[in-house]
């Protein structure tokens, strides 16, 4: 199943595009598909689990995709 997958900050600068497609099997989970984009984009490859949403609601790395969702990732925030 096909996949829209957000970056947003740094991750849409590492992959030079703010959207990217993924294909993934079906019933993938969020974890799987932010797997696929490391693998995908070199720049994102030493990155770890991000913050993570399907239909523009956070969701766990264990939720799992039905066909058109909408998935973002974000680079976890830190203050100081």
């Amino acid at each position: 199943m096909t996949v829209r997958v957000l970056l947003f900050a740094r991750y849409r600068e590492a992959a030079g595009r703010a959207e990217v497609e993924v294909e993934v099997t079906h019933g993938a989970t969020l974890a799987e598909v932010w797997e696929t984009v490391r693998r995908d984009i070199a720049g994102l490859r030493t990155e770890t689990l991000p913050l993570m949403s399907i239909d523009r609601a956070y969701a766990t790395p264990e939720s799992i995709l039905g066909d058109g969702h909408e998935v973002a990732f974000f680079p976890p925030v830190s203050g100081g």
